[in-house]
């Protein structure tokens, strides 16, 4: 069963418009979660404003946002002024503009929603939208009100559907030049290349999602489940510490014994 929308409203292209609806393309309802306690008597902690001088805890009405211009100086914020800067709430999704989807790198994509139409009305509109930005290869751009901040959306067809990612801010994406400027430009002998790619088609398998499974969560629920039926926890597992890998002198040779190491392993 598919989780319940958390966001109703309209896309609208020009003089287009079809209800639609949101749900997060991810979860994290299955992670573990700790709650913290106080060990002498069991019960939940509960975490309190404190003033960082007086050490009073303070009132949840007294609590006010503040940006800091200097050492111990603020500029205090208002609710109602931080509300006056931003995008009304509307409950639509105009799409402004649309961009060549490969222009738009992976580092800009912040979080993934299902979009999908909220009424059999108005399917056939969102269905135009989405042939047409497949056929173009385009995606379109909006912005829109979520999580209580204005965000740049991006509207991208997925199937029979369309993912609107949130996207990240501009100052949110640091400058790769600032990483790997410094690194050396040159181009690699063809003869290594040869090696490594055969290194890699040798390592070559299909995307399954069984390769981004959490194996620490399991043990989590194994140690949780023993403790519910009263065993004692199990013995810390004592983990040899992995030798820090020593310089590669020759990189042929090293590609070479690996292609020897992966052929033997995959004859097992």
């Amino acid at each position: 069963m598919a989780p319940r929308s958390f966001w109703k409203g309209y896309l609208k292209l020009s003089l287009v418009t079809c209800p639609v609806a949101m749900a997060p393309a991810t979860t994290e309802n299955e992670k573990v979660r700790f709650h913290t306690l106080n060990r002498k008597t069991g019960n939940r902690i509960v975490s309190r404003y404190v003033d960082s001088v007086t050490g009073k805890a303070v009132d949840e009405d007294d609590e006010v946002k503040g940006y800091e211009r200097g050492e111990n100086e603020f500029v205090i914020l208002e609710d109602e002024e931080l509300d006056a800067v931003a995008l009304e709430s509307t409950r639509t999704i105009d799409i402004e503009m649309f961009v060549p989807r490969d222009s738009i790198e992976w580092i800009w994509f912040d979080t993934p929603h299902y979009l999908t139409p909220d009424d059999p009305v108005g399917e056939e509109a969102y269905c135009v939208i989405r042939d047409a930005m497949v056929a173009t290869g385009m995606v379109g751009i909006s912005r829109l009100v979520m999580y209580r901040r204005e965000r740049a959306v991006m509207l991208e067809p997925r199937g029979r559907g369309i993912v609107l990612w949130t996207l990240r801010f501009g100052d949110e994406v640091r400058d790769e030049q600032d990483y790997f400027g410094d690194i050396e430009r040159q181009s690699t002998e063809p003869t290594l290349m040869t090696l490594m790619e055969k290194l890699i088609d040798k390592q070559k398998k299909p995307w399954s999602p069984s390769m981004v499974t959490d194996p620490i969560r399991q043990k989590l629920f194994d140690i949780i489940a023993s403790k519910k039926k009263g065993r004692k926890r199990p013995a810390k597992v004592k983990v040899e510490e992995e030798a820090a890998p020593s310089n590669v002198i020759n990189i042929m040779d090293a590609l070479r014994k690996s292609i020897s190491q992966e052929t033997r392993t995959k004859k097992r």
